[in-house]
């Protein structure tokens, strides 16, 4: 048996999109981690010069990555709301 979301293409994108957020936040927020235990661990031993560019690669990469997931995020959150709120309701 389909689901509604499996017929409806609006829905099934939506779908699509949240997960590519969920998958975006992580990787973003797996990133800024990744640069915060390299800036640990060149603060302990010394920032040479690969250090140094990990982080700041992390970060940048991190930043392009969690910024569109996040307002993404956002976007589908706000989506189903308004589909929430819009609906009539059935008295039962």
């Amino acid at each position: 048996m389909t689901s509604p979301a499996d017929d409806d293409p609006v829905l099934a994108r939506r779908r699509r999109i949240a997960r590519a957020a969920e998958v975006g936040q992580r990787a973003g927020y797996g990133l800024f981690g990744l640069a915060l235990v390299v800036f640990v661990v060149g603060f302990a031993v010394g920032f040479t010069p690969a250090v140094v560019t990990v982080v700041v690669a992390a970060l940048v990469v991190g930043s392009v990555l969690l910024a569109p997931a996040i307002i993404a995020g956002y976007a589908v959150k706000a989506a189903e709301r308004e589909e929430r709120e819009s609906a009539p309701r059935r008295d039962v």
